[in-house]
């Protein structure tokens, strides 16, 4: 069971989300943050909070700045709206009465709620899935634009078909990002998951997560997924894991549904 939610951006602007919650008891509650120029409904993030949902894991996906039906400008995002926005999806679910005890980030977003789990009152456990060590990595997604963007101020980009405005901002934004300060002084407990055939974000990526995270840490091998974990099965994999290894550090809310209204 799914229900639309809403709720301000950093920027003001109006994000879409969906809140997947689970049918039986509620064992918590999080937010999921998709991939790069991804949404709320790309494989990963669909697949996944469904099946944390089936595990009695409520989860609220919602589309970026610009992307999917969330309204503004992509190219006026950055990675630290990305992460403002994280924060906000966790002010929203609190203000709902289900505050939330899990953040899970794909790609980019795994970046993403490494950077703002610190800043999430309450929070228990975090879960990145192929991220990027540096959110700087995304580059090699529009290399070919950089010198332009960077000498005139913007340039458009076409990725799947859609047409983006990518930005001077952007650039300097993610290359200014250090994530691995954000790692270094995490006060959750952390699991890591990756392919290690992943060849969009090299394993050594997870490597370099891991090995600057504190302890209690964890780290699950992906075997055989791609990095958009599109195959069969993959991501309900993954939800599998997640919520076996997120059980002993939930607590039981005081909610065991969500309330009514957006």
């Amino acid at each position: 069971m799914a229900e639309q939610v809403s709720f301000l951006s950093s920027t003001g602007h109006r994000l879409a989300g969906l809140l997947d919650v689970p049918e039986g008891p509620v064992r918590g509650w999080g937010v999921f943050a998709h991939g790069f120029t991804l949404g709320k409904d790309s494989p990963a993030a669909a697949r996944i909070c469904k099946g944390l949902a089936e595990e009695g894991i409520g989860m609220l996906r919602f589309d970026n700045l610009g992307l999917g039906g969330s309204e503004g400008d992509w190219g006026d995002g950055s990675f630290t709206h990305k992460v403002d926005d994280t924060v906000l999806a966790a002010a929203h679910l609190a203000e709902r009465g289900t505050p939330a005890a899990l953040l899970v980030g794909h790609s980019f977003g795994g970046a993403a709620v490494l950077a703002a789990a610190g800043r999430i009152p309450g929070l228990q456990a975090v879960v990145s899935v192929g991220a990027p060590s540096e959110p700087r990595h995304v580059e090699h997604n529009y290399d070919a634009l950089v010198d332009r963007v960077l000498a005139d101020g913007h340039a458009e980009w076409l990725v799947g078909g859609r047409a983006l405005t990518l930005k001077r901002a952007f650039i300097e934004d993610v290359r200014a990002a250090d994530l691995k300060q954000h790692v270094r002084h995490l006060t959750v407990p952390l699991l890591v998951m990756h392919s290690p055939t992943d060849s969009t974000v090299n394993v050594e990526n997870a490597s370099a997560i891991f090995r600057a995270a504190p302890h209690p840490r964890s780290f699950i091998s992906l075997e055989g997924s791609d990095h958009l974990l599109t195959a069969r099965g993959q991501a309900r994999r993954a939800a599998r894991i997640i919520s076996a290894w997120a059980d002993q550090y939930l607590t039981a809310p005081e909610r065991t549904s969500a309330p009514p209204g957006p």
